[in-house]
């Protein structure tokens, strides 16, 4: 294959990349906008496949039926409600892969490079492999904090700000050594401390910050697994790596100022750590007594639904756990054949992942004209009947505005208690990701209904 060809391919997969993400920023495009990153994959790995590759074919096609085995596995297997931890194990490997082409790229000779060249493409390596270690780490540890294995609290190590900094001023002490010594022909030492130095710098970073703070650190490992990306194709002179990296990064870089905008966040707060857990009141213990605790069943949820003129359903992880998202369309489509007006409201973060709830919904085919975003709705609860809180915690907790200790002090939550009546389904009275009490649930305009989120929506279901 010539290389104008390859160029040609390489720009139209560009093109269709963009294109992808174009759609991915609507709900009603987002199937298309799939479409279009799909078609852009295979034109660039057939073009790379058939006209780059010149040999060790068997190893790259036992690499590819293995990748693409355990990324078929992966589709058929994983839930939706492990989205956000695929995420972050997904970054994890466009880390380690960084890291791996680096050193690869390091140990071949084949091309000599003098001079400035010789520098451009050492610094190259050096920043490939730094991302990518950085990347690889940090994303584990999200991995582990989003699945439970370890706790969401952060660590707070003494002196950890100093100790960041010590770590930064080493990675650039070590790149000096690096270029000095691989104009010599060395440099594979100071290479490998990086390496260590850029592992335990992306663990630090991701343990020192809290539950409250993840959709944030997935949203920013994604962009470091964007840039991590465009490093390797600089390394491997390859253009359409460039621009993937280039684009992955960039919006992942605006997604995290999105998501921190959404939370009330300063970026740089969050890359320090140590937030989403405080030691203030905030944590000290419940915020009401069980006394003030108001349980409902879901026949009475039924005829309450059926009296009211309005109906909001803010959906949480705790619907995606249950994976009750096609009975709350069932419920949703009868209450609105009754006459009843029905809408749902969608934190940016619900799900620990941007966008988690959208997809859920769309799923379960809910109509996007009846989906609206917090920042629609919060202004028009005080007309709402009835506010269905399915599975959901942090994202309609009032101690975000109220206590300036809480962890989730100033995020911006959906605002259900200032409506008429609330009702919450929850398994128990056990608090979020944060970590904090919720004030809703002892309201007096508030009910608890108890129990999994998809049994109790179906009694619902049965008595409307």
């Amino acid at each position: 294959m010539s290389d104008g060809i390859i160029t040609m391919a390489y720009l139209g997969a560009s093109i269709l990349f963009i294109l992808a993400l174009g759609g991915l920023s609507n709900q009603e495009t987002a199937r298309r906008g799939n479409y279009f990153g799909m078609t852009g994959m295979a034109i660039a790995l057939l073009a790379t496949i058939v006209g780059i590759v010149t040999e060790n074919y068997a190893l790259m096609l036992g690499c590819i039926i293995v990748g693409g085995g355990v990324g078929l596995l992966l589709a058929k297997k994983v839930e939706m409600t492990m989205m956000p931890e695929l995420v972050a194990i997904l970054h994890s490997l466009v880390g380690l892969a960084a890291v791996i082409v680096g050193f690869g790229t390091f140990l071949d000779h084949s091309v000599a490079f003098t001079g400035v060249d010789q520098t451009i493409h050492n610094v190259e390596i050096y920043l490939g492999v730094l991302i990518g270690a950085l990347t690889f780490s940090g994303s584990i540890v999200a991995y582990l904090k989003l699945s439970g294995k370890v706790s969401g609290s952060p660590v707070l190590l003494p002196g950890r700000h100093f100790l960041n900094l010590i770590l930064l001023l080493g990675t650039i002490w070590f790149l000096m050594a690096f270029i000095s010594e691989a104009q010599a022909g060395a440099g594979m030492n100071a290479l490998m401390i990086m390496t260590a130095i850029s592992l335990l710098f992306g663990i630090h970073m991701v343990l020192a910050i809290g539950g409250a703070d993840m959709p944030v650190v997935v949203s920013m490992l994604n962009s470091y697994s964007g840039w991590a990306a465009a490093a390797t194709g600089f390394m491997l002179s390859n253009d359409l790596l460039i621009v993937i990296g280039a684009l992955v990064g960039s919006s992942g870089a605006i997604l995290s100022y999105i998501m921190c905008r959404a939370m009330n966040r300063k970026f740089f707060s969050v890359i320090a750590g140590g937030f989403g857990t405080t030691s203030g009141n905030a944590t000290a213990g419940p915020s009401g007594s069980a006394d003030d605790v108001q349980p409902i069943d879901a026949e009475s949820v039924a005829h309450m639904l059926l009296a009211s003129k309005k109906v909001m359903i803010l959906p949480g992880y705790g619907m995606a756990v249950a994976q009750a998202q096609h009975s709350v369309f069932e419920m949703s489509r009868k209450l609105r054949e009754a006459g009843i007006e029905v809408g749902f409201g969608i934190h940016p973060v619900a799900g620990r992942m941007p966008g988690h709830m959208n997809v859920l919904l769309a799923e379960a085919r809910v109509p996007y004209d009846i989906v609206f975003e917090m920042d629609e709705i919060n202004d028009d609860f005080p007309n709402v009947d009835v506010s269905i809180v399915i599975g959901a915690n942090d994202i309609v907790n009032p101690a975000a505005l109220d206590e300036p200790d809480s962890p989730i002090a100033g995020m911006p939550v959906l605002e259900p208690w200032v409506g008429k009546t609330t009702v919450v389904l929850k398994r128990s009275m056990a608090s979020g990701y944060a970590g904090v009490d919720n004030p809703l649930f002892y309201k007096d305009n508030t009910r608890m209904l108890f129990g999994d989120a998809k049994a109790s929506i179906d009694d619902i279901l049965k008595n409307l």
